[in-house]
């Protein structure tokens, strides 16, 4: 069921310039009663990886693990792509813990029931 008061956060890419703008966003996004959903895919999943997010930080912000912590602490759900992880042979690997690991077609449905949809 559509809810025009959310939106869907996509990070498609383990550019590290580019890890802060959907969590800064979501975190907003929930401050204004908004719902926010972030959805990792393709290489960004590599960012879920443990010790990964600790060594990216920019400028004055936090490191994305602690902005990642942030956004689950916040009861932001964060969802992995299990055809991503398998694509990137990451099938053993665990990820940072709160993540939820779903298949392809979620994506779909999450962007379908979004008011809105933000790629990066």
């Amino acid at each position: 069921m559509k809810d025009e008061n959310s939106i869907l956060y996509v990070q498609t890419t383990d550019q590290p310039e580019k890890q802060y703008s959907p969590l800064v966003l979501a975190q907003t996004a929930k401050m204004m009663d908004i719902t926010p959903r972030v959805y990792y895919l393709g290489t960004g999943l590599r960012i879920l990886i443990p010790g990964v997010a600790e060594n990216i930080k920019m400028g004055t912000f936090p490191s994305v693990a602690e902005m990642i912590k942030k956004t689950l602490d916040m009861g932001i759900e964060i969802y992995v792509c299990g055809a991503s992880k398998q694509m990137l042979g990451l099938e053993k690997v665990k990820l940072i813990s709160g993540v939820k690991i779903v298949g392809a077609g979620t994506l779909n449905d999450l962007a379908l029931d979004a008011g809105a949809t933000m790629w990066f």
